[in-house]
């Protein structure tokens, strides 16, 4: 795992504005990195564009408050207006090269790569910083998403790249996509429509310090 940007394995919660609305946006982002979220992806399809900048703008400074990165879905030039940490980007919301090319070389750029090596790859050699692949189970925010195999993960290993597990993950099927591979498990519903998302957050967390490579070998004391 190429640690270079400084993404730590853990819980990547992606937002959404269904189980978020309002203020709720903030006290849930909040409670998930009092949680030990480690990454938080701004993602909102049906915001208006003055709206999704005041959130961005507001999420921006919490996540600087608890120095965890802060990555925009699909939108670089709102990740750089509001100085966010990267970008998150799908297979068609343009080339990672023109967003490197806004956002500097020192951004978070990550990909989704569906259930496919050959997208990772080419991804990888784009210069994304994170590669994503799922849905690795049944999803209710992308329900028609592609489905991928836990096999995908452990091949990936070879790219030198941290990799997310995104669709369907629960606190019941984590354990198997970090032994597989993963890295970060991207979580939307199973973190935000808990009554407690801190203590779903630190849930998460102990799956990680259980079964990921990075907090069996201790190395994890050398980073801090």
């Amino acid at each position: 795992m190429n640690n270079s940007k400084g993404i730590l394995p853990g819980l990547y919660v992606i937002t959404d504005p269904d189980l978020l609305p309002g203020s709720k946006l903030l006290t849930g982002v909040e409670a998930a990195l009092a949680g030990g979220a480690v990454l938080v992806q701004y993602r909102d399809k049906k915001s208006s564009e003055v709206e999704r900048l005041k959130h961005a703008q507001d999420l921006v400074s919490l996540c600087m408050h608890y120095q965890v990165p802060l990555l925009i879905n699909d939108d670089p030039a709102l990740a750089k207006r509001v100085r966010a940490q990267g970008a998150h980007l799908g297979q068609q919301d343009g080339s990672l090269a023109a967003a490197r090319q806004l956002l500097g070389p020192d951004a978070i750029i990550g990909a989704t790569c569906h259930g496919q090596l050959a997208l990772a790859e080419r991804a990888q050699q784009q210069g994304a910083d994170y590669l994503a692949f799922g849905r690795f189970f049944t999803s209710g925010t992308k329900p028609g998403a592609p489905s991928a195999e836990l096999s995908v993960l452990t091949a990936a290993k070879v790219l030198a790249r941290p990799l997310t597990a995104i669709g369907g993950v629960t606190l019941a099927n984590g354990a198997d996509l970090i032994r597989a591979g993963a890295d970060l498990l991207a979580v939307i519903g199973d973190v935000f429509s808990q009554p407690d998302i801190c203590s779903r957050a630190k849930a998460y967390q102990s799956l990680f310090q259980q079964h990921h490579a990075f907090f069996q070998s201790g190395a994890h004391h050398d980073a801090i």
